[in-house]
C-alpha cells in the first residue's frame, strides 16, 4: 500500500476532478491575460480623451508589469508560506478592486497607481497557478498541464479583445475595466469550490489539519486515502524561503532562468502592449488595431498548445530554445513595418506564436527545476 499521497498523484491516471483543477488554472490564466491587456485595448481611447503623450502612456502601460514583477516575487513567497489557494483568492480580490478603480480614474497618475495595484494581484496569481497546475498533474502529463495552463493567457486576450471591441463600439474605455472587474469577481466562487490546496504543498508544509485536507481531496479525486503523512526529507529547511533559491545547489539555475525569463517576457509584453497604439498611429481605426492584437494572441495560443503537445515526445529545453531563436527574427521583421493590415496581422500572429511558445516552455522548465517549497 502506498502511503505517500504525492506518489499516488504522480503514478495514477488523472481523473475528472484533477482535470477540472488544472482547467480552473487555465481559466485563471486566461483571466490574467485579459486583465493585463485591458489597458492595451483601452489605451487609444485614453490617449484621445486625455491628450496624453506616448511617454506618459508608456508609464501607464508599464505600471501593472512592475506590480506583476513585485507581486510574483513577494506574494509568490507568501504562497510558499501559507498556501497557493489563499493567495489565489486574495489575488482575485486585489484584481477586482484594481480593475474597478481603474474605471474611475481621472488622470494618468491615479490610473498608473491603480494599474500597479492590479499588477500585484496578477503577479501573485501567475506565480501560484503555475505551481498549482504542476502539483495537480500526474508525472506523465505535468509538462502538458503547465503548457496548456500557460496557453490560457493568450486565449483570455483573444476573448477579451473580442469583448473589448464590442464594448468600445458602444461605450468608452472605462467599460473595458468594468467588464474586467465583473469577470474577475465571477472566478472567486469557482476557485473557492473547485480548487482545494495542492496535496504536494500540504504534504511538504504540513499545516494544521493537513492529513484531513489531503484525504478529503484524494476522495474527491477517486484515489485511496492515506493513514499518516509520509516522512519528508529536509524538514529542518522548512522556512528557508527565497534564500534557498540562491543556495549552492540552485543559484546558477535561479540566475540563468530568471534573466532568460525576464528578457524574454520583456519582448512579449512590449509587443502586446504597444501593438494597438502602433497600429492606430499608422492610420488605422482602434477596432482594427484591436483585431491585430487578437490575431497576435491567436498565434500565441496556437504556439502554446503546439509546444505542449510536442513536449510529450521531445525535450522541452530544445523546443524552447528553437522557439526563442525563431521568435527573435520574427519580432525584428514586425518592427520593420508592413504594407497593410493583413500583413501586420500575419507577422504579429506568427511572431507571438513562437514568442509565447518559448514562454510556456520556460514555465515547464521552472516546474522541473525547483522543489515544491520554492516553486511559487
Amino acid at each position: 500500500m502506498n502511503d505517500d499521497p504525492r506518489s499516488i498523484l504522480a503514478n495514477s491516471r488523472m481523473g475528472a476532478f484533477q482535470i477540472a483543477a488544472v482547467g480552473v488554472c487555465v481559466l485563471l490564466n486566461a483571466l490574467d491575460g485579459f486583465d493585463v491587456l485591458s489597458i492595451s485595448f483601452a489605451s487609444p481611447g485614453i490617449a484621445a480623451e486625455w491628450g496624453v503623450s506616448r511617454g506618459a502612456l508608456g508609464i501607464v502601460l508599464s505600471m501593472e508589469l512592475i506590480g506583476m514583477a513585485i507581486g510574483s516575487i513577494f506574494i509568490g513567497s507568501v504562497a510558499d508560506a501559507i498556501g497557493r489557494r489563499p493567495v489565489i483568492l486574495g489575488s482575485l480580490v486585489c484584481m477586482v478592486i484594481g480593475m474597478f478603480l481603474a474605471s474611475t480614474a481621472s488622470g494618468i497618475e491615479i490610473l498608473s497607481a491603480y494599474r500597479f495595484f492590479t499588477g500585484l494581484g496578477i503577479g501573485g496569481m501567475l506565480a501560484s497557478i503555475n505551481a498549482m497546475a504542476a502539483e495537480y498533474s500526474n508525472a506523465r502529463h505535468k509538462n502538458l498541464a503547465v503548457t496548456i495552463m500557460a496557453a490560457g493567457y493568450p486565449v483570455g486576450a483573444i476573448i477579451g479583445g473580442a469583448v473589448s471591441s464590442a464594448l468600445l463600439a458602444h461605450y468608452d474605455w472605462r467599460s473595458v475595466f468594468l467588464f474586467g472587474a465583473a469577470a474577475t469577481a465571477v472566478f472567486f466562487p469557482l476557485v473557492w469550490f473547485l480548487l482545494p490546496e495542492a496535496i504536494e504543498y500540504l504534504t511538504h508544509k504540513r499545516p494544521a489539519g493537513a492529513l484531513e485536507k489531503i484525504n478529503k481531496t484524494l476522495k474527491r479525486m477517486g484515489h485511496p486515502t492515506v493513514e499518516a503523512l509520509p516522512e519528508v526529507s529536509g524538514e529542518k529547511e522548512k522556512h528557508v524561503g527565497v534564500a534557498k533559491l540562491f543556495s549552492p545547489a540552485l543559484a546558477r539555475t535561479t540566475v540563468l532562468l530568471t534573466v532568460t525569463y525576464f528578457m524574454h517576457i520583456l519582448t512579449f509584453y512590449f509587443m502586446l502592449k504597444w501593438i494597438p497604439k502602433i497600429i492606430v498611429d499608422m492610420g488605422f481605426a482602434a477596432s482594427e488595431a484591436g483585431g491585430v492584437l487578437v490575431w497576435a494572441n491567436v498565434g500565441g495560443a496556437s504556439g502554446a498548445f503546439l509546444l505542449g503537445i510536442l513536449t510529450q515526445r521531445f525535450g522541452v529545453r530544445g523546443l524552447t530554445i528553437c522557439s526563442m531563436a525563431i521568435g527573435f527574427f520574427l519580432v525584428v521583421l514586425f518592427g520593420m513595418g508592413q504594407a497593410d493590415l493583413k500583413q501586420l496581422s500575419i507577422v504579429a500572429s506568427v511572431a507571438v506564436f513562437f514568442v509565447n511558445a518559448a514562454i510556456v516552455g520556460l514555465y515547464a522548465i521552472f516546474a522541473q527545476s525547483f522543489p515544491t517549497d520554492v516553486r511559487a
